[in-house]
């Protein structure tokens, strides 16, 4: 589990280095968790990865929580955007809340992540305001779907 850990760890720094400037040191440091944090999901959760010629590229991680399913952690390289992959672990998620009978998935993004949101909302995705509303000093928005087969 430490090798797997570490190179989530790894993905979410490079998914989101990018745009480091626009978190607090703080929200920065939530959102690129070290692999001891890491581990500790995927022992309380699930953790999904994707893999293109046997590198991790992608990942993201689901908490339940109640009759929802938290998601969290989610990115994807940038060498591997544009491949599909967040889709695919989006989809990873929703199946695992509707075989598990969770009747919601949620997550809570910045504002400033125009890519993922707009992933998000054609996935079907909508913004809510529920809190949080900020990480630390950064903005955040939520937003929820429903599974498909939840009434």
């Amino acid at each position: 589990m430490p090798d797997e850990a570490a190179r989530v760890a790894s993905v979410l720094y490079e998914s989101f280095v990018e745009y480091e400037s626009f978190y607090t040191d703080e929200a920065f440091a939530v959102t690129t968790p070290a692999s001891e944090q890491i581990g500790g999901r995927i022992v309380e959760g699930s953790v999904w990865v994707a893999l293109r010629d046997e590198v991790v590229v992608g990942t993201a991680s689901a908490m339940p929580r109640g009759e929802s399913v938290y998601i969290q952690s989610m990115g994807v390289l940038p060498s591997a955007r544009g491949l599909r992959i967040g889709e695919l672990l989006l989809r990873s998620v929703e199946d695992f809340a509707s075989a598990h009978g969770y009747k919601r998935l949620f997550l809570s993004t910045t504002p400033f992540l125009s890519r993922a949101i707009k992933l998000y909302e054609r996935f079907g995705f909508r913004r809510t305001d529920a809190p949080p509303h900020d990480l630390f000093g950064t903005p955040l928005l939520t937003m929820e779907k429903k599974t498909p087969d939840s009434k």
